[in-house]
């Protein structure tokens, strides 16, 4: 008599977890801790689940998903930053790592200012149960935001926070060296009058460039004029704004630093409305390396901040992945501080200064 072979899975347009189990002869409990990357399932069973899982093209639900771990599988993303550039590379950096993790990116903006901010927080925590949090600046700095998150027990990863905090992770750029290095590379290139746009003022970032940027300015021993110092709010506006309140000085800058790369594309466009010939008599550098940056004419010298890569770290931090040093959905990575590298991209609006400051010819 002859024994009959095992059928191979067929796959199944409306295939179900309870299809799973059965075809690899396992529990629902065990295929759910396959899908979540849990600890406690031998090597040889989850190969089989998932060959299984891939002949029967199953694609799980969330429901089907949390049954052994609790997991929603939502990771949120706070923002609230006037710099359009910033926030849009952190959603697309943490979208395309949360969509590699099997996980969904839920993203909203928070009013800084609101005062109840908190509750807002706590009110969207108890609806979504995200099993982690995101946060920009200002808001990783937002006291009652970190008390909402903290209170609830929500896994939060800081991004480009003014202090780190021992009960949650963070990930960010060294803004002081790097600010220091593009100062460096203004001073090189002989560069004496150097005008300074500062960022927001609610933004860590901001202190931190000021400080690269005085930094270097002493180390070189150069004069920081006062009147070369002018407040910004990252926008493109209040480049423009800095421009006009520079260009009617008696002794102009030779060149400008802008803490972001939307204030100075408004000196280039400022600068050059008003007949300057950039980088001949102004050289120009921002900060960040936005899209528009490589876009405009001449394309802007500026420092490239890791955003898209920071905010993919942020999201590894949250779910325990081995980039981090840690088990696949553990959180043992909740005390991990992570510093990624700055690029100095050296473009075309900058350039030594081909004459002595002067007062600008229309300004």
């Amino acid at each position: 008599m002859t024994t009959p072979r095992s059928s191979p899975p067929v796959a199944s347009a409306a295939a179900t977890i309870n299809d799973v189990a059965k075809q690899a002869g396992v529990s629902i409990k065990t295929v759910s801790r396959v899908m979540n990357n849990e600890p406690g399932v031998r090597p040889d069973t989850r190969a089989k689940v998932l060959q299984v899982m891939t002949a029967l093209r199953y694609r799980p639900s969330q429901s089907a998903r949390s049954l052994a771990g609790a997991r929603s599988f939502l990771i949120g993303l706070l923002y609230f930053d006037p710099s359009a550039a910033f926030v849009s590379r952190v959603q697309q950096g943490a979208t395309m790592r949360c969509r590699e993790a099997g996980y969904h990116l839920v993203v909203e903006s928070m009013d800084n200012d609101a005062h109840d901010l908190g509750e807002q927080v706590h009110r969207m925590v108890s609806t979504l149960r995200p099993d982690g949090m995101i946060l920009t600046p200002p808001l990783c700095d937002n006291p009652h935001v970190l008390k909402a998150l903290h209170d609830s027990g929500t896994p939060t990863v800081l991004v480009s926070p003014a202090r780190q905090r021992k009960d949650m992770p963070s990930v960010r750029m060294d803004d002081v060296h790097a600010a220091e290095e593009i100062t460096n590379l203004l001073i090189g290139l002989g560069h004496r009058r150097i005008a300074f746009i500062r960022g927001a003022a609610d933004q860590a970032a901001s202190a931190l460039r000021e400080q690269g940027f005085v930094k270097a300015m002493k180390a070189a021993r150069v004069e920081i004029a006062p009147e070369l110092v002018i407040d910004g709010d990252f926008r493109f506006e209040a480049g423009v704004a800095a421009t006009h309140q520079l260009l009617k000085l008696r002794h102009r800058p030779t060149a400008v630093f802008a803490s972001n790369d939307d204030m100075a594309l408004g000196v280039l466009a400022a600068a050059q409305r008003q007949g300057l010939a950039i980088p001949g008599d102004l050289a120009i550098v921002g900060f960040d390396d936005s899209p528009a940056s490589s876009l405009v004419w001449p394309p802007l010298t500026t420092m490239r901040q890791p955003t898209m890569a920071m905010a993919r770290t942020a999201v590894d931090l949250l779910i325990g992945t081995p980039t981090v040093e840690g088990t696949p959905g553990t959180r043992t990575s909740s005390a991990m501080q992570r510093v990624l590298a700055h690029e100095l991209v050296v473009r075309d609006s900058t350039a030594a200064p081909t004459r002595p400051a002067r007062r600008a010819p229309h300004a």
